[in-house]
């Protein structure tokens, strides 16, 4: 179909919608698309036509290196801080960032396992199985503290003309709006919870796959949190009952779905259907409205 006739068709459904009192954040959740599977992944971010570029965050005595993808949009945008799972920051979790770019956030990916590689190397020198164990050996303080640092950066950052792509023309890159708000997949999942709990600066937290933070931890919390797991992922959802009793005691903004038949890292969605498809195409929208409701004016 024509471009054109795509917007005059979604033009013409916004219209109706207003007609019938529908939220537009619901609308643009629904016309969302969703991040590329695992494999599509790499030529996703080679066909992207939004502003990417690596920064190095100071931490400490230590460097962080992160991956940032820009809107396209002149006006300031919300920051989105994207949290990998296990496998370190991957070639995937920067699409999905892409992705979140593409509905009008600056999208960070901090590598958290910065310098821990031979050399001071991250993710890029090391594989999956190097990765998870190099993962499972970080300090919550640490984490802490790099995610600290990143949210530092986000103050840093202004607007600019940049030059890009193939045939280059000027792009305006934007300046955040001062809201942050952090997704997180598996291991980046329950990073991102506890993080909502220990960071009063962020806006919402967007966890998916991930255990939920013992009860010492949220009273804390005062971001709103979406929780989205997969109906198979026993381990996970063993850790949703008492928590989630816990956030309703104390009067805490939680909201879960869990998906029936879907697997850990539902979102990967190897190809051929099924439940897992089903279960991203729903958590996708949920996650976009989710963030523009809690992100956006």
């Amino acid at each position: 179909m024509p471009q054109s006739k795509v917007r005059i068709l979604t033009s013409a459904f916004l219209v109706f919608t207003a007609s019938l009192a529908i939220s537009p954040r619901w609308v643009v959740a629904q016309l969302s698309t969703l991040p590329p599977r695992e494999k599509e992944a790499l030529v996703h971010l080679d066909h992207s036509p939004r502003w990417e570029e690596w920064a190095r965050v100071r931490e400490a005595k230590e460097t962080l290196n992160v991956w940032m993808v820009f809107p396209e949009r002149e006006d300031d945008a919300p920051v989105v801080i994207v949290l990998h799972d296990k496998s370190g920051l991957t070639d995937w979790v920067c699409a999905v960032a892409d992705q979140l770019a593409a509905e009008g956030f600056i999208a960070i990916v901090p590598d958290l396992l910065s310098g821990k590689a031979p050399g001071g190397y991250g993710s890029i020198a090391m594989g999956t199985e190097t990765a998870a164990k190099l993962v499972a050996s970080l300090s919550l303080d640490e984490v802490n503290r790099r995610l600290d640092a990143v949210v530092g950066h986000t103050g840093s950052l202004k607007q600019r003309s940049v030059r890009a792509g193939i045939k280059p023309h000027n792009q305006v890159v934007p300046a955040p709006s001062g809201k942050i708000g952090v997704v997180g997949f598996g291991w980046g999942g329950a990073v991102s919870f506890q993080y909502a709990a220990a960071q009063p600066g962020l806006s919402v937290a967007v966890a998916y796959d991930g255990a939920l933070p013992a009860a010492s931890v949220l009273a804390n919390l005062q971001a709103p949190v979406l929780g989205l797991y997969g109906g198979n992922d026993a381990s996970v959802n063993g850790t949703i009952r008492d928590a989630e009793a816990e956030l309703k005691k104390l009067g805490k903004q939680y909201e879960k779905e869990i998906y029936e038949g879907a697997d850990h890292g539902f979102l990967r969605r190897p190809a051929g259907g099924g439940a897992n498809e089903k279960a991203s195409q729903q958590a996708w929208m949920r996650t976009v409205q989710f963030l523009k409701q809690h992100l956006e004016p």
